[in-house]
């Protein structure tokens, strides 16, 4: 296993609502020193959640939303922040109810994500959401998201809709249903 670098000096070097950009000034194991900058979350950063919600044995849900870093609708799957005390089920419960108005009988943990390890810290958990119910909880979205859905047989299109760019939600997708068709749950 490789000797992470040495941090020399660690100082936040700007602010805003949401983020805090940090600098890190580093020394690697062969003596070379270097100054990273990385995003991080304000405050104690509880995580977030992303749902693979199955609405039949080939269908998952889709939700579309404004995205402010696009500045465009897209579509991707519903997600959200882990509140404090909440557990990564919990929240992937509250989310679905408030996103795309379903909850689910059946919520497994399957993988953490990152969004781009080179300099963002945060990190997402996936949860696969099955025998799903129609229940709405009101969230904190300034308008009703639409919902769609996606067959998971067609994965290589959605990438090639312009209205769906999210990695994280497309290595979610794919990574759920090579764990369906393993359990030999496809319909068809």
């Amino acid at each position: 296993m490789r000797q992470k670098p040495t941090i020399l000096d660690r100082r936040i070097v700007a602010t805003s609502r949401l983020f805090c950009v940090e600098e890190l000034k580093l020394r690697f194991s062969n003596g070379v020193e270097r100054t990273y900058e990385r995003l991080a979350s304000k405050g104690a950063g509880y995580g977030a959640v992303m749902i693979v919600a199955m609405l039949d044995a080939d269908h998952a849900v889709l939700v579309e939303e404004y995205c402010g870093g696009t500045d465009a609708y897209e579509l991707s799957l519903p997600k959200g922040l882990i509140e404090p005390g909440e557990d990564v089920l919990a929240a992937a419960e509250r989310e679905l109810k408030e996103e795309a108005g379903f909850g689910a009988r059946q919520l497994e943990h399957l993988t953490e994500l990152s969004l781009s390890p080179g300099y963002m810290s945060q990190k997402i958990q996936v949860v696969l959401a099955t025998d799903l119910y129609e229940e709405r909880l009101e969230g904190d979205e300034p308008e009703p998201m639409r919902v769609d859905k996606v067959n998971l047989h067609e994965l290589s299109a959605l990438a090639q809709n312009p209205q769906f760019t999210e990695g994280r939600a497309l290595a979610a997708l794919y990574l759920a249903r090579d764990l369906l068709a393993q359990r030999g749950v496809f319909l068809s």
